[in-house]
């Protein structure tokens, strides 16, 4: 068996990237994915390798003689690399295509070796390799019969996306008979040239020999081998993580990503905390059938969105002022507040982040097992004034929660020792105090007023409602003149007409809302139990929807998060953040059946560690 590579192509997607090199030299993690696939070839035992080159050609050749492949290497030019495509590319090599069996592919993949292995291991001789559709994949796609058998081939133009789930993309690998390329393909190929020209793609005749129902090529499903085709910098970006040179670095790189991980199509996130339960599917399809809409029209400006919110949220408007995520309101009013500003530690770090270090006072809990109490807080912040407390309720990442009546006594003692109370209650709604909701929520005007200038309630929608993507948060307060200057600090169209549409129409889907949030009382409960049977966790009990546990019995936690990626579940660990000499992670309230995964992976990681 020989290999053929196709690398004449120029690569103009990647700009400055392939100004001076054919896209096959580009670099992953340090390797040029020519190099990658030339060693991963030179292992099998082929009887060469014919790459056909074109663009920035001789730099390509003199670039692999400094590599030392053992495995023959045959070159041929394609002088019209600019004027064809790759149908000519693979025209070139047709000779050699009828001497023997070949597997074939183009330069701009990056696969582990396993994903070669596959075709290799098949004892079908002729063999498209094909990966289940996911929305970073682009270009051809095939349909396929119960038997593996290629139904039809969609070139990416014509792709149905209310489909996408029959799909599967060709990897643009393949293994070829020499007896399929001398009867049937090469036969085919100088057909379709001659009708078609030279500027077409090879994958054209496959499609056209799969609708003959031959059944003389089929495909060959992936199961989760990795791989990934490069067309742009972001290609290159998920490329450079996929194919970390470590289990660490690709932890550190996902972690760095702080979401876009609909691009990592296998990841189980148990780091960001949404709600798995909300929104229903009735509240989807209702923003689908206006999608055209929502997408093409200019969303209102504040005065419409904070009317919005107000009208959720059962304040009036000039109460109000809706963000681009809790993020973009924290960042504005962190950065206007005066005086000392008291935090309470380990914390959601956006808060201390976006305050003057100078002016910071920390409250650590972490020696209290992170259980406190509002009287902890006063008695703190009695022998330590500030003249602005933030408050998250329940705690991020501990989950401790203060109950809403100490809370009016805390917010009671901040206003007599004037100090400005601003409370975070993005995760209030999943705290199980056996009352409704809306009893649960500072955001309402009677407190409001009551308190003034000394109580400001953000709320993060993202987090609670299930709908990070729409990068909605609330900020609510008594004192209008400062709601008001807040509003004049956001961009006229800070939040977009998704995040607009959405709030418009979720209160008619309150109940269900209310039904997702007991759920998760419920399932919190059976993960807590869970993780109380692993026996080097500590989890520690939360009123949120993720789960604190220290990592005991000389683990580390890094080791874990590491180890659990593998497994591709991604979890925050919190060890840097907890200055107190210990190991701690933190873990969403995912779906029961996501959450006994996650168990059945900390138990084998159990048994694999002793």
């Amino acid at each position: 068996m020989q290999g053929i590579i196709l690398a004449a192509g120029m690569g103009k997607r990647l700009k400055e990237l392939t100004a001076g090199n054919t896209k096959c030299m580009v670099k992953v993690n340090g390797v040029t994915m020519i190099e990658r696939a030339l060693r991963i070839l030179d292992r099998k035992n082929l009887s060469r390798i014919v790459i056909v080159v074109g663009y920035e050609g001789q730099k390509l050749m003199d670039y692999i003689g400094t590599l030392h492949i053992q495995t023959p290497i045959v070159f041929i030019r394609n002088e019209v690399y600019d004027k064809t495509n790759n149908i000519y590319s693979l025209a070139l090599a047709k000779d050699y295509l009828l001497q023997e069996d070949t597997l074939l592919l183009e330069s701009d993949l990056v696969f582990e070796e396993e994903v070669i292995d596959v075709l290799l291991e098949d004892k079908r001789e002729t063999l498209a390799l094909v990966d289940k559709f996911e929305s970073w994949m682009d270009g051809t796609c095939m349909t396929l019969d119960p038997d593996g058998c290629i139904k039809d081939f969609i070139p990416g133009k014509y792709l149905k996306f209310n489909e996408k789930e029959n799909y599967y993309k060709t990897v643009n690998i393949y293994k070829f008979s020499r007896h399929f390329s001398e009867y049937t393909y090469i036969p085919f190929l100088e057909a379709y040239s001659k009708a078609m020209g030279n500027n077409e793609y090879y994958e054209s005749v496959i499609k056209l020999i799969a609708m003959l129902e031959t059944r003389e090529i089929r495909a060959k499903a992936l199961t989760g081998q990795i791989w990934y085709e490069i067309d742009d910098i972001q290609d290159l970006d998920i490329a450079q993580t996929l194919f970390a040179e470590s289990i660490e670095k690709k932890y550190d790189a996902i972690a760095g990503c702080y979401g876009g991980y609909w691009r990592y199509p296998k990841l189980l996130d148990f780091c960001y905390l949404v709600n798995p339960y909300y929104p229903p599917k009735k509240l989807i399809a209702e923003m689908q059938s206006d999608f055209e809409t929502i997408l093409t029209q200019y969303p209102s400006g504040m005065r419409v969105n904070s009317m919005l919110a107000g009208k959720y949220f059962g304040v009036p408007a000039d109460h109000i002022v809706i963000g681009n995520g809790a993020a973009e309101l924290i960042k504005i009013l962190m950065e206007g507040l005066d005086g000392k500003t008291g935090f309470i530690r380990p914390t959601f770090e956006e808060y201390p982040n976006r305050h003057d270090k100078e002016r910071t006072v920390f409250m650590d809990v972490s020696s209290m097992d992170f259980v406190y109490t509002a009287d902890d807080i006063m008695n703190f912040f009695g022998e330590n004034p500030v003249k602005n407390l933030v408050l998250i309720n329940p705690d991020n990442p501990s989950g401790n929660y203060i109950k809403k009546e100490d809370v009016l006594r805390l917010l009671s003692w901040c206003k007599d020792s004037g100090t400005r109370l601003i409370l975070d209650e993005s995760f209030v709604d999943f705290a199980d105090c056996q009352k409704d909701m809306e009893e649960l929520t500072f955001i309402n005007k009677k407190i409001l007023d009551e308190y003034g200038d000394f109580l400001y309630v953000i709320k993060s929608i993202s987090k609670s409602f299930g709908i990070p993507g729409a990068r909605l948060g609330v900020l609510a307060g008594g004192n209008t003149e400062c709601i008001s200057a807040v509003k004049k600090q956001v961009s006229i169209w800070n939040i977009n007409s998704f995040g607009e549409y959405y709030m418009q129409i979720a209160e008619k889907y309150h109940k269900d809302y209310v039904e997702a949030i007991q759920t998760i009382y419920q399932v919190r409960k059976v993960f807590f139990d869970g993780l109380k049977g692993i026996s080097y966790l500590k989890p520690f009990p939360s009123q949120a929807n993720y789960i604190m546990c220290e990592v005991t019995g000389g683990r580390k936690s890094r080791q874990l998060a590491c180890y659990l990626l593998s497994k591709d579940i991604f979890i925050k660990d919190l060890t840097d953040k907890i200055h107190n000499g210990k190991q701690y992670i933190r873990l969403a309230v995912r779906k029961s059946e996501e959450n006994e995964l996650l168990l059945r992976h900390l138990k084998d990681y159990e048994n694999a560690s002793d």
